[in-house]
């Protein structure tokens, strides 16, 4: 029966089987891509009566359909907003060639040496004038994914003399080592005819199937290769079988080797006899990291090979029981370079600790992290995040870096403290400011929580920056509205949870104009930025704390909003609570919800208790209320300045549900249920190294 199926080069489609090697395979389709797992694994369930997954050959986990869908896009708008800057970079060298030309025919002209015939200068000026359109032409047929638009040219331009020694690889000879400095010489040293697009090169680090570079391939349409790299030689030979089958062998390049190992090669070279500039690759526009487990060991190579003038790194963790749990902290720290908090908030926690991985091997080599994206998705971690080359961003680092002191085992406070901190100082004239780095302050807070008196831990060191690029995530929604939804099947997650992602940051209150740094109404990353409110609260957390019923969401975040202060949500967690309000008038409201709308009975909270002190049990009623340590807790909390406006020791609070309710103008699935029974990481693939 199997010698009557299809053979490989059938045209690829969903569910479908054939035959390759006397082996029979069935069709996994994702996206426009298909891949081919035996047919005998396919018969088989994923798991085990006992929920217990399955050893797979061939490595496919449909859990992460939404960290593909989601990286197909995200990488789509930031290569939209690259080739636009690869395309002004070579506009500008044209048009600055051209007026060297002009300047020496102008030169020419007043030394003498004649002028050229009229009829030459006509078809001189005419052929010009072809060739900026053409290549403006074929620019923007391949931005929009034509790659088989051209243009007829009327007049061939021949080479000057003085620029014909000047070889410029061919796409023929050369397709994937095409580079923006490549292109930008070629523009100006060559016919439209021979003007390439712009490169837009992508390494899927650890490829295993090959089924993300597959679907870059056929669903970035500007993309002009595609490296899909594995350690096992089985795995290389998986993904040569599904490029074939996806007919796509001119962009995908299978390549057998250590993932670090070939970073390095990219970074520098193979070796210093071999170094031919002609053979040698160039940095990749994007580098994709999605191993399993963590993605550390690779961080080194990955920041060294991607482009340092804004290339995208990728980045998935899938070893949530590290950076997000409290069972591991040294294997946290040997890892990611710092221990993780430990509460609800640890997901969130776990994100700053791998940007803080991230940054820390960038800067080694002068490099600068700028996160774009920064999300915990059922297990794993996604990040997206930009390198520039920038040791005077570099040195903000240190000032973007805290640890956190955290009342985990009694009322759930925390409070930050930064390594170092950058200070505007004053120039010596008088005129402006520059930033400072200087040793930090310390402690900003004492051994036990100043609320309720409870030993504190310590978390980090973290990231303390900024999760997301607003202008970032605007972009990715924008796109939304012109793909299909039966191609990016998770397209309803994937709006809900980017649509919180941008609500949850809170940017400062007022643009800091004395900093040299400041971007104003630019889109310019600012690298002095630190987020003073990294973590969230959960209603019901504080209810616990205090022993009374929970208050509603919207009548805690009324009550917020009516003392003034700002309140959103992470996409970390479901009932969540961002504000900018500091923990002593967050706990004056719990005591305030306590007395006016959910009085507890006496002695349901125990002496001794973090509860019992929150409530000020047992103290002299006459004192104001939040006297008692209010003032240091204001300063030290979320590292934002005292507000005595706000902060004043006797507040009103008004439970105001309407001001508290969400005004959403479209219906999204903001949090989502699990995705099927006995979803998770999987087991590996099972292969051999040769």
């Amino acid at each position: 029966m199997s010698e009557t199926l299809p053979d490989i080069t059938a045209p690829p489609a969903a569910d479908q089987h054939i035959i390759h090697d006397g082996v029979e395979y069935a069709t996994i389709k994702e996206g426009l891509a298909h891949i081919l797992i035996p047919a005998s694994a396919a018969k088989t369930p994923q798991t085990t009566p006992r929920g217990d997954n399955q050893p797979q050959s061939v490595f496919y986990n449909p859990i992460q359909q939404f960290n593909r869908d989601l990286s197909v896009l995200a990488i789509k708008a930031y290569g939209e907003e690259l080739l636009e800057k690869k395309r002004m970079k070579a506009d500008k060298a044209r048009q600055k060639q051209s007026t060297k030309g002009k300047d020496k025919k102008r030169k020419r002209e007043e030394d003498g040496a004649g002028e050229p015939s009229r009829k030459a200068g006509k078809i001189e000026g005419k052929s010009q004038i072809t060739d900026a359109e053409a290549t403006q032409a074929e620019v923007d047929a391949h931005l929009k994914g034509d790659a088989k638009s051209t243009i007829d040219i009327e007049h061939e331009q021949k080479p000057v003399k003085d620029i014909a020694s000047t070889e410029i690889p061919s796409e023929a000879s050369c397709p994937q080592y095409v580079t923006s400095e490549t292109l930008d010489a070629s523009a100006v040293r060559k016919p439209a005819s021979t003007i390439l697009p712009p490169s837009f090169t992508i390494l899927d680090a650890l490829s295993a199937t090959g089924l993300r570079a597959l679907r870059y391939a056929q669903e970035i349409p500007f993309s002009t290769s595609i490296t899909a790299n594995d350690l096992l030689p089985s795995a290389a030979k998986t993904i040569q079988m599904n490029v074939q089958h996806n007919r796509v062998e001119g962009k995908v390049e299978a390549l057998t080797s250590n993932a670090s190992a070939h970073m390095h090669s990219v970074a520098y070279g193979e070796s210093e006899e071999s170094r031919n500039p002609s053979k040698m690759r160039p940095k990749y526009d994007v580098i994709d990291l999605d191993p399993y487990g963590t993605a550390v060991p690779f961080l080194d190579a990955a920041v060294q090979s991607v482009r340092d003038d804004g290339g995208l790194l990728c980045v998935t963790c899938t070893d949530a029981g590290v950076w997000a749990s409290n069972g591991y902290p040294e294997k946290s720290f040997s890892l990611y370079g710092g221990v993780p908090i430990k509460g609800l908030h640890s997901h969130e926690g776990g994100l700053r600790l791998i940007l803080h991985a991230i940054a820390s091997s960038a800067a080694r080599y002068g490099l600068a992290m700028e996160p774009l994206l920064s999300l915990s998705i059922d297990f794993y971690a996604r990040v997206f995040v930009k390198i520039h080359k920038s040791p005077a961003d570099v040195k903000f680092l240190a000032g973007k870096t805290m640890v956190v002191y955290n009342c985990d085992s009694g009322c759930g406070a925390w409070t930050t403290q930064m390594l170092a901190r950058n200070k505007l100082a004053k120039n010596k004239n008088g005129n402006g400011y520059f930033w400072k780095h200087v040793f930090g302050l310390a402690p900003t807070t004492g051994e036990n929580c100043v609320h309720c008196g409870t030993k504190t831990h310590v978390a980090g060191p973290m990231y303390a920056g900024p999760l997301h690029s607003p202008e970032f995530i605007k972009k990715i929604l924008s796109g939304l509205s012109n793909v299909s939804r039966e191609t990016y099947q998770t397209y309803d997650r994937i709006e809900g949870m980017l649509s919180v992602a941008l609500e949850e940051t809170l940017p400062p209150l007022e643009e800091n104009t004395d900093s040299p740094t400041s971007t104003g109404k630019t889109n310019k990353y600012d690298p002095a930025i630190v987020d003073p409110y990294p973590f969230f609260f959960i209603p019901s957390t504080l209810a616990k704390v205090v022993h009374c019923v929970t208050p509603h969401e919207n009548a805690l975040r009324g009550a917020l909003r009516h003392l003034g202060y700002r309140v959103t949500r992470s996409h970390t967690k479901g009932g969540t609570i961002k504000t900018d309000a500091p923990w002593s008038v967050i706990w004056e409201v719990m005591r305030e919800w306590v007395k006016q709308k959910a009085p507890i009975k006496e002695g349901a909270v125990k002496k001794e208790t973090a509860g019992y002190k929150i409530l000020k049990l047992g103290e002299d009623k006459s004192a104001p209320n939040g006297e008692n340590g209010a003032k240091q807790a204001d300063e030290t909390t979320s590292g934002q300045k005292d507000q005595p406006s706000k902060d004043k020791p006797s507040l009103t609070v008004v439970f105001d549900e309407q001001l508290g309710k969400e005004k959403d103008a479209k219906k999204l699935v903001r949090y989502q249920v699990n995705p099927r029974e006995n979803w998770g990481p999987m087991n590996r693939a099972k292969g051999r190294i040769a």
